[in-house]
């Protein structure tokens, strides 16, 4: 009697449930700290909230 064959199915291969990789400058979030500076000489001031312009906001790594 000849040995039955098994393969792994697709599903085990590939995960349906995975989840994007997060963005690396923003950490997930979207948002970035901007320093935000004033006067002549450009002094800091302190931080608000920015755009990451990695991902645009999504919080998604772009290149996966």
């Amino acid at each position: 009697m000849a040995t039955k064959r098994t393969t792994a199915s697709k599903a085990a291969t590939h995960p349906a449930s995975a989840e994007p990789a997060k963005c690396q400058p923003c950490g997930g979030t979207g948002n970035v700290a901007v320093t935000v500076r004033v006067g002549r000489k450009r002094r800091p001031v302190g931080q608000q909230d920015g755009l990451c312009l990695n991902c645009f906001g999504t919080g998604t790594n772009p290149k996966s």
